[in-house]
Protein backbone atom coordinates (compact mmCIF):
# COMPACT_ATOMS: atom_id res chain seq x y z
CA UNK A 1 0.00 0.00 0.00
CA UNK A 2 2.56 2.44 0.67
CA UNK A 3 4.49 1.66 -2.46
CA UNK A 4 1.42 2.36 -4.41
CA UNK A 5 0.40 5.76 -2.29
CA UNK A 6 4.26 6.85 -3.20
CA UNK A 7 4.03 6.13 -6.78
CA UNK A 8 1.02 8.15 -6.72
CA UNK A 9 2.77 10.88 -5.46
CA UNK A 10 5.46 10.44 -7.61
CA UNK A 11 3.10 10.61 -11.19
CA UNK A 12 1.11 13.33 -9.77
CA UNK A 13 4.33 15.36 -9.25
CA UNK A 14 5.64 14.33 -12.66
CA UNK A 15 2.46 15.32 -14.45
CA UNK A 16 2.34 18.81 -12.72
CA UNK A 17 5.76 19.47 -13.18
CA UNK A 18 5.56 18.60 -17.00
CA UNK A 19 2.38 20.84 -17.30
CA UNK A 20 4.15 23.62 -15.30
CA UNK A 21 6.89 23.29 -17.78
CA UNK A 22 5.30 24.27 -20.94
CA UNK A 23 4.47 27.23 -19.34
CA UNK A 24 7.08 28.36 -18.48
CA UNK A 25 9.04 27.28 -21.51
CA UNK A 26 6.77 29.78 -23.75
CA UNK A 27 7.92 32.31 -21.56
CA UNK A 28 4.34 32.44 -19.41
CA UNK A 29 4.30 32.72 -15.38
CA UNK A 30 1.55 30.45 -14.63
CA UNK A 31 0.91 30.92 -11.01
CA UNK A 32 1.86 27.31 -9.67
CA UNK A 33 2.81 28.42 -5.86
CA UNK A 34 6.27 27.13 -5.81
CA UNK A 35 8.26 29.85 -7.04
CA UNK A 36 9.33 32.73 -5.11
CA UNK A 37 6.75 34.94 -7.60
CA UNK A 38 4.03 33.43 -5.63
CA UNK A 39 5.08 31.02 -2.49
CA UNK A 40 5.88 33.32 0.79
CA UNK A 41 7.37 30.39 2.68
CA UNK A 42 10.18 30.15 -0.37
CA UNK A 43 11.33 33.81 0.11
CA UNK A 44 11.42 32.95 4.14
CA UNK A 45 13.17 29.71 3.36
CA UNK A 46 15.63 31.95 1.63
CA UNK A 47 15.97 34.46 4.31
CA UNK A 48 16.30 31.97 6.85
CA UNK A 49 19.42 30.60 4.83
CA UNK A 50 21.08 33.64 4.53
CA UNK A 51 19.81 36.28 2.28
CA UNK A 52 19.23 39.80 3.29
CA UNK A 53 17.37 41.06 0.80
CA UNK A 54 15.35 39.34 -1.82
CA UNK A 55 15.27 39.63 -6.06
CA UNK A 56 14.35 38.64 -9.45
CA UNK A 57 14.77 40.43 -12.85
CA UNK A 58 11.88 37.84 -14.20
CA UNK A 59 8.98 38.72 -14.05
CA UNK A 60 8.84 41.82 -12.18
CA UNK A 61 9.24 45.06 -13.54
CA UNK A 62 10.76 46.97 -10.90
CA UNK A 63 13.47 44.39 -9.06
CA UNK A 64 14.06 45.03 -5.51
CA UNK A 65 17.95 44.75 -4.01
CA UNK A 66 19.27 41.07 -3.32
CA UNK A 67 22.11 40.40 -0.97
CA UNK A 68 23.30 38.07 -3.70
CA UNK A 69 26.14 36.20 -2.28
CA UNK A 70 25.09 35.71 1.12
CA UNK A 71 23.15 32.68 -1.24
CA UNK A 72 26.16 31.31 -2.44
CA UNK A 73 28.97 28.77 -1.56
CA UNK A 74 32.42 30.02 -2.99
CA UNK A 75 33.70 26.83 -4.73
CA UNK A 76 37.01 25.30 -5.10
CA UNK A 77 37.03 21.63 -5.94
CA UNK A 78 39.50 21.11 -8.96
CA UNK A 79 41.66 18.54 -8.08
CA UNK A 80 45.00 20.64 -8.92
CA UNK A 81 43.76 23.24 -6.55
CA UNK A 82 46.36 24.58 -4.04
CA UNK A 83 47.19 25.92 -0.85
CA UNK A 84 47.75 29.15 -2.40
CA UNK A 85 44.39 28.92 -4.39
CA UNK A 86 42.56 28.06 -1.41
CA UNK A 87 44.30 31.09 0.59
CA UNK A 88 42.72 33.84 -2.41
CA UNK A 89 39.48 32.02 -2.38
CA UNK A 90 38.95 32.41 1.55
CA UNK A 91 39.60 36.36 1.20
CA UNK A 92 37.47 37.00 -1.59
CA UNK A 93 34.86 35.27 0.44
CA UNK A 94 36.16 37.37 3.40
CA UNK A 95 35.83 40.58 1.18
CA UNK A 96 32.35 39.95 -0.30
CA UNK A 97 31.03 38.07 2.92
CA UNK A 98 29.82 34.89 0.99
CA UNK A 99 28.31 32.27 2.66
CA UNK A 100 30.66 29.67 2.80
CA UNK A 101 33.78 28.19 1.08
CA UNK A 102 33.17 24.64 -0.38
CA UNK A 103 36.26 23.19 -0.54
CA UNK A 104 37.89 19.38 -0.37
CA UNK A 105 38.14 17.80 3.04
CA UNK A 106 41.97 17.91 2.94
CA UNK A 107 41.41 21.91 3.53
CA UNK A 108 38.88 22.17 5.95
CA UNK A 109 41.19 22.78 8.81
CA UNK A 110 43.31 25.66 6.87
CA UNK A 111 40.29 27.52 5.62
CA UNK A 112 38.36 26.95 9.22
CA UNK A 113 41.99 28.65 10.34
CA UNK A 114 41.85 31.58 7.56
CA UNK A 115 38.11 31.92 8.41
CA UNK A 116 38.06 32.13 12.54
CA UNK A 117 36.20 35.11 13.24
CA UNK A 118 34.48 35.74 10.12
CA UNK A 119 31.09 35.12 9.05
CA UNK A 120 31.60 32.76 6.16
CA UNK A 121 31.65 29.57 6.54
CA UNK A 122 33.48 26.16 5.67
CA UNK A 123 31.27 23.51 3.57
CA UNK A 124 33.67 20.59 2.27
CA UNK A 125 32.45 17.67 -0.03
CA UNK A 126 31.32 14.38 0.98
CA UNK A 127 32.12 10.87 -1.16
CA UNK A 128 33.06 13.44 -3.92
CA UNK A 129 32.84 13.25 -6.92
CA UNK A 130 31.23 9.96 -7.80
CA UNK A 131 29.16 8.71 -4.32
CA UNK A 132 30.19 5.43 -4.33
CA UNK A 133 32.22 5.46 -0.95
CA UNK A 134 30.75 3.08 1.70
CA UNK A 135 28.27 4.27 3.45
CA UNK A 136 30.87 3.70 6.85
CA UNK A 137 33.46 6.32 5.44
CA UNK A 138 30.79 9.08 4.12
CA UNK A 139 29.98 8.96 7.93
CA UNK A 140 33.48 9.08 8.94
CA UNK A 141 34.39 11.72 6.52
CA UNK A 142 31.59 13.62 7.64
CA UNK A 143 33.46 13.17 11.79
CA UNK A 144 36.84 14.32 10.76
CA UNK A 145 35.54 16.85 8.39
CA UNK A 146 33.24 18.25 11.48
CA UNK A 147 35.85 17.60 13.80
CA UNK A 148 38.67 20.00 11.47
CA UNK A 149 36.09 23.08 11.37
CA UNK A 150 33.47 22.48 8.84
CA UNK A 151 30.00 23.43 9.43
CA UNK A 152 28.24 22.73 6.20
CA UNK A 153 28.70 19.38 4.69
CA UNK A 154 27.36 18.48 0.93
CA UNK A 155 27.23 14.51 0.24
CA UNK A 156 26.90 12.79 -2.96
CA UNK A 157 24.20 10.12 -2.81
CA UNK A 158 24.80 6.88 -4.17
CA UNK A 159 23.65 6.89 -7.91
CA UNK A 160 24.11 3.79 -8.92
CA UNK A 161 22.28 1.95 -5.82
CA UNK A 162 19.17 4.75 -6.51
CA UNK A 163 19.27 3.69 -10.41
CA UNK A 164 19.14 0.10 -9.03
CA UNK A 165 16.23 1.14 -7.31
CA UNK A 166 17.80 0.16 -3.84
CA UNK A 167 15.76 2.67 -2.04
CA UNK A 168 16.80 1.00 1.49
CA UNK A 169 20.33 1.63 0.40
CA UNK A 170 20.19 5.40 -0.28
CA UNK A 171 18.04 6.30 2.39
CA UNK A 172 21.03 4.38 5.23
CA UNK A 173 23.64 5.94 3.38
CA UNK A 174 22.35 9.22 3.67
CA UNK A 175 20.97 9.06 7.22
CA UNK A 176 23.83 8.00 8.40
CA UNK A 177 25.77 11.49 7.39
CA UNK A 178 22.58 13.07 8.69
CA UNK A 179 23.20 11.30 12.06
CA UNK A 180 26.39 12.47 12.30
CA UNK A 181 25.82 16.38 11.52
CA UNK A 182 22.60 16.87 13.06
CA UNK A 183 23.53 16.78 16.93
CA UNK A 184 26.15 19.03 15.97
CA UNK A 185 24.20 21.88 14.22
CA UNK A 186 26.18 20.77 10.92
CA UNK A 187 24.10 21.53 8.09
CA UNK A 188 23.69 18.48 5.06
CA UNK A 189 23.15 18.83 1.45
CA UNK A 190 22.46 16.08 -0.32
CA UNK A 191 23.81 15.99 -4.30
CA UNK A 192 21.91 14.13 -6.78
CA UNK A 193 23.35 14.60 -10.06
CA UNK A 194 20.75 15.51 -11.54
CA UNK A 195 21.79 14.89 -15.13
CA UNK A 196 22.61 11.06 -14.38
CA UNK A 197 18.55 10.66 -13.65
CA UNK A 198 15.12 10.66 -15.11
CA UNK A 199 12.47 13.10 -13.46
CA UNK A 200 10.81 9.87 -11.37
CA UNK A 201 14.50 9.18 -10.15
CA UNK A 202 15.01 13.24 -9.11
CA UNK A 203 11.84 13.03 -7.41
CA UNK A 204 12.79 9.45 -5.31
CA UNK A 205 16.03 10.86 -4.50
CA UNK A 206 14.36 13.86 -3.04
CA UNK A 207 11.67 12.27 -1.04
CA UNK A 208 14.57 9.98 0.59
CA UNK A 209 16.51 12.78 1.13
CA UNK A 210 13.76 14.50 2.70
CA UNK A 211 13.21 11.13 4.86
CA UNK A 212 16.52 11.21 6.14
CA UNK A 213 16.54 14.36 7.20
CA UNK A 214 18.77 16.14 5.15
CA UNK A 215 18.56 20.11 5.33
CA UNK A 216 19.05 20.21 1.62
CA UNK A 217 19.27 18.69 -1.50
CA UNK A 218 21.49 20.02 -4.46
CA UNK A 219 21.41 19.42 -8.25
CA UNK A 220 25.51 18.90 -9.06
CA UNK A 221 28.84 17.99 -8.35
CA UNK A 222 29.70 19.95 -11.16
CA UNK A 223 31.99 17.23 -12.54
CA UNK A 224 29.90 14.98 -14.82
CA UNK A 225 27.52 15.52 -17.88
CA UNK A 226 25.63 18.85 -16.48
CA UNK A 227 24.46 21.20 -14.13
CA UNK A 228 21.82 22.47 -12.60
CA UNK A 229 18.99 23.49 -14.77
CA UNK A 230 15.96 25.52 -14.20
CA UNK A 231 13.71 22.86 -14.46
CA UNK A 232 15.02 20.84 -12.06
CA UNK A 233 15.55 23.31 -9.35
CA UNK A 234 11.50 24.03 -10.01
CA UNK A 235 11.00 20.17 -9.61
CA UNK A 236 12.86 19.73 -6.38
CA UNK A 237 11.39 22.47 -4.73
CA UNK A 238 7.81 21.18 -5.75
CA UNK A 239 9.14 17.82 -4.61
CA UNK A 240 10.38 19.38 -0.76
CA UNK A 241 8.42 22.26 -0.26
CA UNK A 242 9.24 24.62 1.95
CA UNK A 243 10.62 22.76 4.66
CA UNK A 244 14.03 21.61 2.27
CA UNK A 245 16.53 23.97 1.16
CA UNK A 246 17.61 23.19 -2.55
CA UNK A 247 20.93 23.96 -3.73
CA UNK A 248 21.52 25.07 -7.68
CA UNK A 249 25.25 23.75 -8.33
CA UNK A 250 27.11 23.33 -11.64
CA UNK A 251 27.54 25.59 -14.37
CA UNK A 252 26.07 28.59 -12.82
CA UNK A 253 28.51 31.54 -14.14
CA UNK A 254 26.59 35.01 -14.08
CA UNK A 255 23.73 37.08 -12.34
CA UNK A 256 21.36 35.93 -14.81
CA UNK A 257 22.21 32.41 -14.27
CA UNK A 258 21.64 33.03 -10.50
CA UNK A 259 18.30 35.16 -10.97
CA UNK A 260 16.46 32.47 -12.60
CA UNK A 261 17.86 29.74 -10.53
CA UNK A 262 16.68 31.82 -7.34
CA UNK A 263 13.41 32.40 -9.64
CA UNK A 264 12.80 28.61 -9.97
CA UNK A 265 13.40 27.70 -5.79
CA UNK A 266 16.94 27.41 -5.53
CA UNK A 267 17.74 29.00 -1.91
CA UNK A 268 21.81 28.08 -2.21
CA UNK A 269 24.28 28.67 -4.98
CA UNK A 270 27.52 26.72 -5.85
CA UNK A 271 29.42 28.62 -8.01
CA UNK A 272 33.22 29.80 -8.44
CA UNK A 273 32.53 32.38 -10.22
CA UNK A 274 31.18 33.96 -7.34
CA UNK A 275 33.00 37.15 -7.79
CA UNK A 276 32.30 37.66 -11.21
CA UNK A 277 28.48 36.92 -9.83
CA UNK A 278 28.63 39.53 -7.44
CA UNK A 279 30.23 41.94 -9.48
CA UNK A 280 28.48 41.13 -12.45
CA UNK A 281 31.43 41.11 -14.71
CA UNK A 282 31.37 39.97 -17.95
CA UNK A 283 34.40 39.15 -19.49
CA UNK A 284 33.57 35.28 -20.80
CA UNK A 285 36.30 33.88 -19.47
CA UNK A 286 34.34 32.32 -15.91
CA UNK A 287 35.29 28.33 -15.26
CA UNK A 288 32.81 26.61 -14.06
CA UNK A 289 33.03 23.67 -11.24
Amino acid sequence: MRKTIVDRIIQEVLIEHSLQKSYCDEGICAPCGHCVFHKKEAVQNIIDNGAERITTTIGIPEPLELDVARMIDHTLLKPDATLEEVKKLCDEAKQYHFVSVCINPSFVKFCADQLKGTDVKVCTVIGFPLGNTSTEIKRAETRQAIENGAKEVDMVINIGMLKSKEYDYVFNDVQQVVLEAKPKRIVTKVILETCLLSDEEKVKACLICKNAGADFVKTSTGFSKGGATVGDISLMRKVVGGAMGVKASGGIRSREDVDMMIASGADRIGASASVKIVTNTKDGKTGGY
